[in-house]
């Protein structure tokens, strides 16, 4: 299905524009633009657990009892230490048979279990999920993945603010959550937002690997539509095209960056606001 051009705009065109524009407007190309909806929806929403796992981390690595210490120093260690790629096919994976194997003894007989030689263990147990549930994986992912960086960034802002006005504020009579949410967390945003902008362009990166979930994104696209394309009436559309299409998505997470970075410094200097740091 082609999109039509408006009719004033073709007699100001080329023929050879025309066909081009046309080219690029027709229904794979429309579903190529907005497949880009999954990359944007796994960074934001992948950054934003990362935060928060983040939080939750550094405050388990600053915490007074040795048990929630530890439980904090293992998930930023091994986590950190775990490929993407790995941990973003293990993650849903692992999900996935878990709840099939919950669901197989609940709507599975006993002898359907006894005489299961796959999995599922039974059709009623089998459970095959959308692109919608397997992105709602893939940002949990990201976010656990990318939460242990977070976590070790935000811990080094954490320490960095001065222990005396923190003991200025307990003497004021401040509670301790209090003191961890209104003043620490508070100004540890100025130190920790350099290093979470380096979390964030690897984990806008990191978006590239969604078609390993099935997830038909940008990257696989570009790929499908830059292959030799035949056509058994017209012969060779085109041929292999693939690295234009890499290019611009090269372009594209360029201009991603950009934005990002100039985003990033709008934080750093909303956050720096009534504070004094040295120079």
């Amino acid at each position: 299905m082609i999109v039509m051009l408006p009719e004033w705009l073709t007699p100001l065109l080329s023929e050879q524009t025309v066909k081009l524009l046309e080219y690029l407007t027709n229904g794979k190309h429309l579903a190529w633009y907005a497949s880009f909806r999954y990359t944007v929806i796994a960074a934001v929403a992948g950054g934003l657990l990362a935060v928060v796992f983040g939080l939750l981390g550094a405050s388990l690595k600053q915490s007074k009892w040795a048990p929630l210490r530890w439980i904090g120093n293992i998930y930023t260690t091994m986590v950190r230490g775990i490929p993407d790629v790995l941990f973003l096919l293990f993650f849903p994976l692992a999900f996935e048979q878990f709840v099939e194997w919950m669901w197989a003894y609940q709507s599975c007989t006993p002898e359907e279990r006894a005489m299961a030689t796959g999995w599922p263990l039974c059709d009623n147990a089998q459970w095959l999920l959308s692109s919608t549930e397997y992105l709602i994986l893939a940002c949990f992912s990201f976010g656990i993945v990318y939460g242990a960086f977070a976590a070790n960034v935000i811990y080094g802002a954490m320490r960095a603010v001065p222990k005396g006005q923190l003991e200025a504020a307990h003497a004021f009579g401040f509670s301790s959550s209090q003191v961890f949410w209104h003043f620490q967390v508070r100004q540890m945003w100025v130190y920790a937002l350099p290093g979470l902008s380096n979390v964030w362009l690897s984990l806008i990166k990191a978006t590239s690997l969604l078609s390993l979930l099935q997830i038909v994104d940008i990257v696989q696209w570009a790929g499908r539509l830059g292959a030799p394309n035949y056509l058994p009436m017209a012969g060779l559309v085109h041929p292999d095209w693939r690295w234009k299409y890499y290019f611009v998505l090269f372009l594209l997470y360029i201009l991603m960056t950009y934005l990002s970075e100039r985003f990033f410094a709008y934080l750093q200097k909303r956050a720096s606001r009534g504070m004094v740091r040295a120079s």
